[in-house]
């Protein structure tokens, strides 16, 4: 099973797939922007972002899938996917090789999401990069909210999202 966190930066992506991995027996974090760092040493087009580039959509879920394939379990990732058609293409490729997905969106309020960005100590060369992509996520949004499960960050802390979202793959 792939447990998909999807969400704009600062809504606890990252925090909430640890949780969620301590949380559930056979968990693995796969960091799918790997691939993209990967691809951007071999592919040197320019792209604005590298799931534009169509093998990032391609080997994420063929790497998902053989990781699976090894490990067994579930893995939890915590990628921002905004663009549908990007989400639809690596989610079909998922469904051809009969692989679950659970799609789940960490949404917390534009305010709240600004104030945790403008607030990271740690990567602070890609704050404005990061900012600039609010807007974006409130335009899919819509979208968002028909395709995955909303779990709002807001006010919560990630373990009490992780334990949510644990909850729900239980069902």
């Amino acid at each position: 099973m792939i447990i998909w966190l999807n969400g704009t930066f600062g809504a606890g992506k990252t925090t909430t797939a640890r949780e969620l991995a301590r949380l559930l027996p056979q968990a693995r974090i796969f960091d799918s922007e790997l691939v993209g760092y990967l691809l951007r040493q071999v592919i040197t087009e320019p792209v604005g972002d590298f799931q534009d580039l169509p093998p990032w959509r391609a080997l994420v879920p063929r790497t998902a899938i053989e990781i699976l394939g090894h490990t067994g379990g579930a893995l939890v990732i915590p990628q921002t996917v905004l663009v549908q058609r990007y989400a639809h293409e690596i989610f079909r490729a998922f469904a051809a090789e009969r692989v679950p997905v659970r799609h789940f969106v960490l949404h917390a309020a534009p305010e709240e999401l600004v104030a945790r960005i403008e607030g990271d100590q740690v990567e602070t060369a890609a704050r404005q990069w990061r900012l600039d992509h609010v807007a974006r996520y409130l335009e899919a949004l819509p979208w968002l909210r028909e395709e995955a499960t909303l779990i709002d960050t807001s006010r919560q802390p990630a373990g009490k999202a992780a334990r949510d979202i644990a909850n729900q793959i239980d069902r």
